[in-house]
């Protein structure tokens, strides 16, 4: 099969979150499966541009229109020998020499612009694909572009429209349309919603199908809690909208490989190295160096939805335990200093590193007993996942994707990978943290059998890569 996909992001090029994750592994995970062939496009932001890391070829230039402005787009290649996966690299420096990749006020135009680009490239090369997926709202214009301007040149061409996080949908006022797409009248119900134009919105209602992040989040997105006031359009969409639970890249978050932890380990190595790695995390970050104190963490954005508000709230009960937390992340002020402040009651036992260190990180899941992930919601999340991977045991709100990767633990039968709560509240957040350390302190072998299990679980694209082609087919006919 002929595979496009268009995303704003993808690591190691260009990462703010999950999405550059996905988009770094699911390209790679579908080029591996016999008879396919895949072409990933991009922008070709500053930070890639000029990185020696990063080399490229140029293949074209040429000019595309967006109502009056004559935009120029630069195609450019990336040098590899995989030749079942093509990475392509969409240059404007107006649009994309920038420090950042979001939150400027043109960003609507700047993405409009990358989705007309995408198929413009996309007809250069006369690459013409069974299938286009677009990611999230930064693409979401290609789906309406593909029905309108460019059907003539993929009459056959299939699209799904994948939401990553639904917060972020791409607002503009009634008047985008006419200043920077030039669509005729017709698409105008399909691009408004309210009295304005929603780039999501429009990318649900012109897609073949859409897709979402996990299996528990395609269902709670029809409901008016979870939606961001799209539940009205994708129950619309029921009967295309699917959940497609993502995995990890296990060659990138990898105990037995990473340069960045100072013991490696496996699953029957497990409580070896994980003692190896706790000792040096608990030195690095200036814990109290104890083997037998559990060691609590959260790598995430310090956000409201994240659950930050419940471990602030259950914090000061949590430290008068023998436990110890570490926390590292950036994010809303709020919760920066309120954390640091926590921090500094409880020296030696709880730590707080505002910055975003993916090495640090990857030391975090090797170091530390348990993982804490009290998010409000999740579509997926992908911590949960590395932290099983690397052996340490998820503490986690019933939701989203983690209702679908984190099944509770059953003392008695041994079943489940982790602990859960269902009610978004401190006492339940509480009662889960308890139960975990209960299991730590009175029952080592068995804790140890949990962490072992789930370092065995397949959490890696093997199995979402398949789903989607099933999906792929199934769109395709």
């Amino acid at each position: 099969m002929k595979i496009a996909i268009a995303a704003s992001e993808a690591a190691p090029f260009s990462k703010t979150g999950g999405l550059g994750d996905v988009m770094q592994a699911l390209p790679e995970a579908l080029s591996q499966i016999a008879g396919n062939t895949v072409c990933l496009f991009l922008p070709y932001y500053s930070r890639v541009k000029y990185n020696p890391a990063f080399e490229c070829e140029f293949i074209t230039s040429f000019a595309i229109n967006l109502v009056w402005r004559k935009c120029h787009v630069g195609l450019f290649r990336l040098k590899s020998r995989r030749k079942k996966l093509q990475i392509y690299f969409i240059d404007n420096e107006q649009y994309f020499n920038r420090d950042g990749t979001y939150g400027y006020s043109d960003d609507g135009e700047r993405f409009a612009y990358f989705s007309k680009a995408v198929l413009a490239c996309m007809n250069y090369l006369d690459y013409k694909p069974d299938v286009l997926q677009c990611n999230d709202w930064q693409t979401a214009l290609i789906p309406v572009l593909l029905r309108s301007e460019f059907k003539p040149c993929f009459p056959n061409t299939k699209c799904i429209f994948t939401i990553h996080n639904i917060e972020y949908q791409g607002w503009a006022d009634q008047n985008f349309n006419a200043d920077v797409l030039g669509l005729d009248g017709s698409w105008m119900d399909t691009l408004r919603y309210g009295e304005s134009i929603n780039f999501m919105k429009a990318a649900i209602m012109s897609a073949d199908a859409v897709s979402t992040v996990s299996e528990t989040y395609a269902k709670e997105l029809q409901y008016p809690y979870f939606s961001h006031g799209m539940s009205d359009v994708l129950r619309m969409r029921a009967d295309d909208f699917y959940g497609i639970t993502n995995g990890i890249d296990t060659t990138v978050f990898d105990p037995n490989a990473s340069k960045s932890l100072p013991a490696h380990y496996t699953a029957k190595t497990m409580a070896e190295g994980k003692a190896k790695n706790k000792a040096a995390l608990q030195k690095e970050l200036g814990l109290k160096v104890k083997a037998d104190v559990p060691l609590y963490a959260i790598v995430s954005r310090l956000a409201g939805h994240k659950g930050i508000d419940l471990l602030c709230y259950i914090c000061d009960k949590f430290m008068g335990m023998n436990a110890q937390l570490a926390i590292i992340g950036t994010g809303e002020a709020q919760y920066e200093h309120g954390l640091t402040a926590l921090a500094k009651k409880y020296p030696g036992k709880m730590v707080v590193r505002l910055a975003f260190d993916p090495a640090l990180a990857d030391r975090v899941y090797a170091g530390a007993d348990a993982y804490l992930m009290p998010s409000k919601s999740e579509p997926c999340g992908l911590s949960q996942l590395i932290a099983m991977h690397y052996g340490t045991i998820p503490v986690v709100h019933a939701t989203g994707g983690l209702n679908d990767t984190v099944k509770p633990y059953d003392a008695e039968t041994g079943e489940g990978c982790g602990f859960t709560f269902v009610r978004y509240n401190g006492e339940d957040f509480m009662d889960a943290v308890e139960r975990s350390m209960a299991l730590y302190n009175d029952d080592r072998a068995a804790w140890n059998a949990l962490a072992q299990k789930d370092m065995a679980l397949d959490v890696s694209w093997n199995a979402p890569a398949q789903k989607y082609m099933e999906l792929f087919w199934k769109v395709i006919g």
